[in-house]
């Protein structure tokens, strides 16, 4: 059964312009994402960039990442964009141990925490402004899981350069 079937208006119909903002930001932060229609609210699907921030790449991120990259899928709700879409790892998929954990940033249904309060998101923001700090997040959960780093930061790479240095296959664990 549709929402159609039950007299309901999806978000983007009843919210064109909203769409059309997204469907517009998204190219434009992650080329790689996809429109996926069969999601009940709509979303995305795709690889996340590995550098999508407005500063230099560090010269040996390539070489840190190997062939790892993050694939996610992004899932609107029927109740955006007052309620931000929620943006699911599927490579690396969290275990149930990071899960668990709130130092790994991801939430108890495996979606990633990608604000510190409910009132970050503002509904001109768009999914492409979320999947940048999913690339972000990314990078802290390599820098986790080879034991670089102890716990992700609160603000994230977005816009905290100072753990650019440590993207590097050369760093040592913390002791």
């Amino acid at each position: 059964m549709t929402l159609a079937d039950l007299g309901r208006v999806a978000w983007f119909e009843a919210e064109p312009s909203a769409l059309e903002r997204e469907q517009r930001a998204m190219p434009l932060a992650a080329p790689d994402l996809e429109w996926a229609g069969d999601l009940p609210a709509g979303g995305w699907r795709g690889t996340v960039p590995v550098w999508p921030f407005e500063r230099p790449t560090p010269p040996e991120l390539e070489a840190f990442l190997g062939a790892d990259r993050l694939i996610v899928q992004v899932e609107y709700s029927q109740a955006h964009p007052m309620v931000p879409p929620s943006v699911h790892p599927l490579d690396p998929e969290p275990s149930w141990m990071v899960r668990t954990h709130h130092t790994w940033h991801v939430n108890g249904d495996g979606s990633l925490c990608l604000m510190q309060a409910a009132d970050d998101w503002n509904p001109t923001d768009t999914a492409a402004d979320l999947v940048v700090k999913a690339a972000a997040w990314f990078l802290e959960f390599q820098l986790m899981t080879r034991g670089v780093l102890r716990a992700m930061t609160e603000r994230g790479l977005v816009h905290d350069h100072s753990l650019d240095h440590l993207l590097s296959p050369y760093i040592r664990c913390v002791a």
